[in-house]
């Protein structure tokens, strides 16, 4: 053999070793699979992979990847892999997996079709990472921002078919919608007679603050409920006044709940 082939093999053989090593040593999973072969095997796994999911590189091998999935892995997603593979494209899914053990985690997995030339032939390569880390973050902001969407709204459950509904702080028209949402479906899930918005907690009341409570009183008449309001304060009276805005006559107002309370039952 000449040194030239001899080279050529060397300088092979070597990129050979480094793709391999390469591939082992990153952090993310990769899988190569054979979509000629029966059910689409598995016929390369590297480290990451059998680190990640607990499963050796031998026991994945020439198996199909649906042994990740499980009772809660999602089937729309899988239907977008099987087709993208079908037809033969890239695709990208986030999927909560399975790891050996049973430990669900959540996998961030793009699949790309590999067309080798010298067998004319295509694989797929798959590479995955656990974003469960991630995932639990953003469960966590959801969760966070639904308590606060209840927190806009925290309707108070009083006696029978009365509630109250106490506005805290500065008011703006996201506020408000969601009071609105809120409100509604309080109403019409516990089937409230009469519902007391308190109005003192306000920090700045303003017009828009009057507006959105003259619309809630408009929206709960439409459902057959009373809204009562409590806590009007000297500043807002006044602010109504210098806007020529009157308080609609079939608004009852008092002080307090307690007042509005003792108004209703005596």
């Amino acid at each position: 053999m000449s040194n030239q082939s001899l080279g050529g093999k060397v300088s092979i053989n070597l990129s050979e070793h480094i793709l391999l090593k390469a591939l082992n040593y990153t952090g993310a999973g990769v899988l190569i699979t054979d979509p000629v072969l029966p059910d689409n095997p598995i016929v390369f796994a590297n480290k990451s992979f059998a680190a990640m999911t607990g499963y050796s590189m031998e026991e994945v091998m020439g198996r199909n990847c649906r042994f990740l999935q499980g009772n809660e892995t999602d089937q729309n997603e899988i239907d977008k892999l099987r087709v993208a593979i079908k037809d033969k494209e890239s695709v990208f899914i986030e999927v909560l997996n399975y790891k050996k053990d049973g430990t669900p985690f959540w996998n961030s997995l793009s699949v790309d079709p590999l067309y080798i030339e010298e067998e004319d032939k295509y694989y797929f390569v798959g590479v995955q990472r656990d974003v469960t880390a991630r995932k639990r973050a953003e469960e966590n902001y959801k969760k966070a921002l639904s308590e606060i969407e209840q927190l806009s709204c925290p309707i108070v459950p009083l006696i029978g078919d009365i509630a109250a509904l106490p506005l805290v702080g500065t008011m703006n028209e996201h506020r408000f919608e969601v009071v609105y949402e809120g409100a509604s479906q309080h109403v019409s899930d516990h089937h409230i007679e009469k519902l007391i918005i308190d109005v003192s907690g306000l920090t700045y009341p303003s017009s828009d603050d009057l507006e959105g409570i003259f619309r809630l009183e408009s929206l709960m008449n439409v459902m057959g409920t009373e809204l009562l309001v409590t806590g009007i304060t000297a500043e807002m009276a006044m602010l109504a006044n210098s806007l020529n805005i009157d308080f609609p006559s079939s608004l009852k107002t008092a002080p307090t709940i307690k007042r509005m309370l003792e108004d209703i039952y005596y």
